[in-house]
């Protein structure tokens, strides 16, 4: 398809409403996903819930290779799949629904480099620890990607996707980092997201942003994820006024009175027993009789 088609289809699918089915892709709940995936698929559920727009999440074992960039979570609208949350914000400005308008343009630029603080910071730390870090990659990491998939597949795909993330690491200047190192850039990280958001509600005073919805996905998951250890999420739990934050959102955006939303509170083999907020409507299919109940 040449670019004008592109544009024109685009243009025709931004003038269409959100339609009743849309529909979330990522992997399985219950025993496969992983926590950075995690975070970036209940990051793009909270803008969605903040936009007002419904969704049902469905779980499927090949959602990364599914989505049209290879990463996770992606959505299925109409005739259009949209994957991760950047791309997925502006897919929803152009039908009309922005949670950012309101910033004037030094806003919108604070807002974008602090979204770049935790994507550089919080998803590379998550990165680390499930890949790089060798009682998390042995505990849980490899089994967990590889368990919809028999022998030698599950060995296969998990260490392709370990080399793959380890070369990643080393492009960044990550790859001869310790732990320690690691969970002070996260503690860092939390310090600048503490500071800007003070005692306001959300980052930019009464009303929400994408900024908040992407921190929202990080900070609970890294709060509700038990891993091998509770040092990551020991760090976050540093910073009360973050704490609240995540809990206003939960609250306000993925209680009992969230909108056309469905609520489910499927079991996740490594969460800890607080994390209740998966309240969205879910399918799962193969190898995902975790998922609901």
């Amino acid at each position: 398809m040449s670019l004008v088609a592109e544009a024109l289809v685009s243009q025709i699918a931004a003038a269409e409403p959100w339609p009743e089915n849309a529909t979330l892709y990522q992997q399985l709940k219950g025993e496969q996903i992983l926590l950075s995936d995690n975070a970036a698929s209940l990051a793009v559920q909270a803008f969605l819930q903040m936009c007002n727009l419904p969704i049902k999440v469905v779980c499927r074992a090949n959602a990364e290779y599914m989505s049209p960039s290879g990463k996770v979570p992606f959505i299925h609208v109409g005739n259009q799949v949209v994957s991760e949350l950047g791309p997925i914000v502006q897919f929803v400005k152009a039908k009309g629904h922005s949670l950012s308008d309101g910033l004037d343009e030094v806003q919108k630029a604070e807002m974008k480099a602090y979204m770049e603080l935790v994507n550089n910071m919080l998803l590379t730390a998550e990165l680390y620890l499930q890949w790089c870090d060798d009682a998390t990659v042995g505990e849980i990491t490899h089994a967990r990607y590889g368990s919809p998939y028999p022998w030698p597949l599950n060995h296969i795909l998990a260490y392709q996707k370990q080399w793959e993330v380890k070369r990643k690491m080393k492009a960044i200047g990550w790859g001869n980092k310790t732990l320690d190192q690691v969970l002070e850039d996260v503690d860092q990280c939390c310090q600048a997201l503490s500071q800007r958001l003070g005692t306001q509600p959300y980052f930019f005073n009464k009303q929400p942003t994408e900024l908040d919805a992407l921190v929202f996905g990080h900070l609970y998951t890294i709060l509700t994820t038990q891993m091998t250890n509770d040092e990551l999420s020991e760090k976050v739990k540093n910073y009360s006024n973050l704490l609240a934050f995540c809990r206003r959102i939960e609250q306000h955006y993925f209680g009992k009175g969230s909108s056309s939303i469905r609520i489910q509170s499927p079991k996740y083999c490594f969460s800890k027993p607080q994390n209740k907020l998966y309240n969205v409507s879910y399918t799962c299919t193969l190898y995902c009789s975790l998922c609901v109940h």
